[in-house]
Formats: structure tokens, C-alpha cells, sequence
């Protein structure tokens, strides 16, 4: 199961996305979130990388 939310966000000229995705920890089991602000180009890179 994997979450996946995209927020826009827009700072000036320069326009960025908050991506935050769910990660299963192998260890415990336990998910946790990851959260990363980047260009919107990179954020199907971020979310398909594991």
C-alpha cells in the first residue's frame, strides 16, 4: 500500500511541488512518511524510487 499526495506550490517566479509518500519500514513493519519539496518535473521520479 502506498500513499501518494502532490501539493503545488509557488514562490516567486520559481514554481515547486511538495510530494509526500508513505514507506513500509522492512525492519518493523511500522510506515512512515517522507516528505520532499522539488520541481515538478522530478516528482514521478521521487515517487516511483523506493
Amino acid at each position: 500500500m502506498a500513499k501518494k499526495s502532490v501539493a503545488s506550490l509557488q514562490t516567486g517566479s520559481k514554481r515547486l511541488s511538495k510530494a509526500i509518500k508513505m514507506v513500509k519500514s522492512p525492519k518493523t513493519g511500522a510506515y512512515t512518511f517522507v516528505e520532499a519539496i522539488m520541481d515538478p518535473l522530478m516528482v514521478k521520479d521521487f515517487l516511483d524510487k523506493k
